[in-house]
């Protein structure tokens, strides 16, 4: 028997082999329940375009022209997408999961009943990997939730099959590949799937950021330790009762070996964690549950900083628990999300998992971005906890690593849905209203400590257009040609880099931009979720806000850091022997993302559970029992940027090129949410809920006392 479907070449074949190895691997599905959504035959001379897909850095300028016919593309993701109907019955799943009166509550899915109940029919399934394999890919697997199917081909296969072709870039002097149009499929194929995660290799922003090398004249230092960290925010009781995580798992994910797994071990032993006996660390390389293994050994590749501190930063959080670094090379994928993928798809999933990376939703790319609310959402449907970094740009996500932020207003697309935990940033506000002596001993304990208590906290912002720092450095505005950020004070401390902790508001999860880049065209937010609601501050905006919360992140601008042990001196490490205070300094929201990890898997010990999506939890306990919060009301998180992109106080000549940024002469503006008047984007402010912070940072003896108390 051979099955013939309609394509360009008439007549086309799918042989009976390509046949039977793509229902070999759905063999080992369980029959779906959903009806189908694919009806028309696939006539390839009706196409529709899957827009949103176009890398910011696809200009004639980058050109190199058409990649080789040949060049392979090995494992990408074609995303699949369920009716409006089934979409919305998972939706009030997941809510009746999360609702204690429901008799639904806490009934994880496996990722096999996942698949049944709320991936595509069998015939959807068996239309579309018929067509891959008529296009000549190879399908690799279709992952069980039904939602995912990994397939490799060559650049020529896609331009065939997606009618765009892979072309090669000059980046600022970096070699990059890259569709360069939006791709297109078949009409009748529209209603299944959502688009190609990849066709290109940009990787995602890691969130660590290096210790600042200026100080404040006179400034003293607090280097801030596991100790501290438990004293600030109440960890100890919790400690004293066992309550450490013991039992526990905690994935972070990692596209890159650890250095050595001596510099947690070392790390630990030196801060007094190794009392914890039940801790303990090890990395996998998670495989997919069936088909070609596309997690491949990353290696040690530069990014082994951030597995370390992430590692480290869970492990003070929880040291009892067992800490699991999940790290996949990429692909034409991202070796972050394979790795999500195949552990979330696997028989014994994490109940917890911490993201230290992003990309803004606007370069993102819809498609990429819907697989990501995909899998955060089949996440949450199996019970796992998702802790992803809101980022280290404030508001201006596409601009990250930028000394200006020129693409206006956006978040990053890791961290906008309504299945993760966003957790922003913070500082300790002690330097700035001159109090240190109140909070910090002169001398250390045994474990280094040497906070006294919990530090009232400001947003974590290295920016010059933080109005905290400029004020402190007698400035009256951060804007202007008269403001701290076009003076020669701005580079003498280290303040000409878009750096804070990140929050906004969700506005181009979907749709294209008009501008690449830059949240305009038909861009949209995710929807404000049900849960964001209750506290004063939420803004009646109708899309989903972030950070949820927010924890410690500074690198030093108010002589507060994190230290870790890193001894990978050639990617930025030292030696980790001696006094700690010269061991590596760090700060960005991949502290402060491991931590409420951490946070969570005490609250699972706690409780004998795992909990989902704790979302539903906090916004409701914040407001019926506020104390177990801490509410940050002072400072911003506001950026320098240019132009005329939610950018106020600009002076100079500016001209666009088509990726959105400036080629001329301005002084520097700060971020605002209107471009004809000030409006900080964003100010800390209200009590209960802000964009700087969230709801704030966490008492957690508090939050483990009053779980489920709302």
């Amino acid at each position: 028997m051979k099955l013939m479907f309609r394509t360009r070449r008439p007549n086309v074949l799918i042989s009976t082999t390509g046949f039977l190895l793509t229902w070999l691997g759905l063999a080992c599905l369980a029959a779906n329940g959903a009806p189908p959504v694919i009806h028309g035959a696939i006539d390839e001379n009706k196409l529709v375009t899957l827009a949103g897909n176009l890398r910011p850095e696809v200009t004639p300028a980058n050109d190199l022209g058409q990649a080789s016919e040949d060049l392979s593309l090995n494992h990408m993701m074609l995303q699949l997408e369920r009716s409006p109907d089934s979409e919305q019955a998972l939706e009030k799943f997941i809510a009746d999961l999360h609702n204690p009166q429901s008799p639904n509550f806490h009934k994880w899915l496996s990722a096999a009943d996942f698949g049944r109940s709320y991936g595509l029919a069998d015939s959807d399934i068996q239309t579309v990997t018929g067509w891959l394999e008529s296009e000549g890919f190879v399908v690799n697997s279709v992952y069980p939730s039904r939602m995912l199917i990994d397939f490799s081909g060559t650049a020529g296969q896609v331009r065939r099959a997606f009618h765009t072709a892979i072309h090669n870039l000059n980046v600022n002097g970096v070699h990059h590949i890259a569709n360069f149009s939006n791709p297109q499929i078949p009409e009748a194929l529209a209603p299944a799937v959502a688009g190609v995660v990849s066709l290109n290799d940009f990787r995602p922003k890691k969130m660590i950021r290096p210790k600042y090398t200026f100080d404040f004249e006179g400034e003293t230092t607090w280097a801030v330790v596991p100790a501290d960290l438990a004293t600030i925010y109440d960890f100890n009781p919790l400690f004293a009762k066992g309550i450490t995580g013991a039992g526990q798992t905690i994935v972070v994910i990692e596209d890159t070996d650890l250095y050595t797994s001596e510099n947690w071990t070392v790390f630990r032993s030196t801060f007094g964690l190794s009392q914890y006996t039940s801790g303990s660390l090890v990395t996998t390389h998670p495989a997919p549950p069936s088909g070609a293994d596309n997690c491949i050994d990353p290696g040690v590749n530069g990014d082994d900083g951030e597995a370390i501190l992430d590692a480290e930063w869970a492990s003070a959080a929880a040291p009892g628990a067992a800490i699991v670094v999940g790290s996949c090379a990429d692909t034409a994928t991202y070796g972050l999300f394979i790795a999500i993928q195949n552990l979330v798809n696997s028989s014994n999933p994490p109940p917890i998992i911490s993201l230290s990376y992003g990309y803004c939703e606007p370069a993102n790319g819809a498609a990429s971005n819907a697989s990501i609310n995909s899998i955060y959402q089949q996440a949450v449907a199996e019970g796992i906890s998702m802790f992803v970094s809101a980022g280290d740009e404030g508001a201006a996500s596409c601009d990250a690593d930028a000394i200006t932020a020129t693409h206006g207003i956006n978040i990053s697309a890791f961290a906008s849905t309504q299945y993760n935990v966003a957790v922003g940033g913070t500082d300790f506000g002690d330097t700035y209203n001159n109090t240190n002596s109140q909070y910090w001993s002169n001398t250390n304990s045994a474990s280094y400590g040497s906070a006294l208590s919990y530090i009232p906290e400001i947003p974590w912002n290295g920016s010059c257009a933080g109005m905290l720092v400029s004020t402190y450095l007698g400035f009256s505005t951060p804007y202007g040609p008269d403001g701290l950020c076009n003076s020669s004070m701005a580079a003498e401390y280290g303040l000409e880099e878009v750096v804070a902790g990140s929050g906004g508001p969700s506005n181009c999860a979907t749709g294209a931009p008009a501008i690449l880049g830059v949240a305009s065209g038909s861009c949209k937010g995710y929807a404000k979720p049900s849960w964001q609601t209750g506290l004063s501050g939420i803004p009646n905006d109708g899309v989903r806000d972030i950070p949820d919360v927010s924890m410690f992140a500074s690198n030093g601008l108010w002589g507060h850091y994190a230290i870790m042990c890193y001894s990978d001196v050639e990617n930025g490490g030292s030696p980790c022997f001696g006094d700690p205070s010269n061991w590596t300094g760090v700060g960005g929201t991949s502290i402060a993302s491991p931590v409420m990890a951490g946070v969570q898997a005490l609250v699972d010990q706690s409780t004998g559970d795992r909990q989902g999506n704790p979302n539903y939890v906090y916004y409701p306990l914040a407001a019926a029992v506020p104390s177990v919060f801490h509410p940050v009301t002072q400072g911003d998180m506001d950026v320098n940027c240019g132009g005329n992109q939610n950018c106020y106080g600009t002076v100079g000549t500016v001209d666009y090129g088509r990726d959105g940024r400036i080629y001329g002469t301005t002084y520097d503006g700060a971020l605002s949410v209107s471009s004809t008047s000030f409006s900080s984007a964003y100010a800390a402010g209200n009590a209960s809920w802000n964009f700087a912070t969230g709801i704030g940072s966490v008492d957690v003896d508090k939050l483990v006392e009053n779980w489920g108390k709302k």
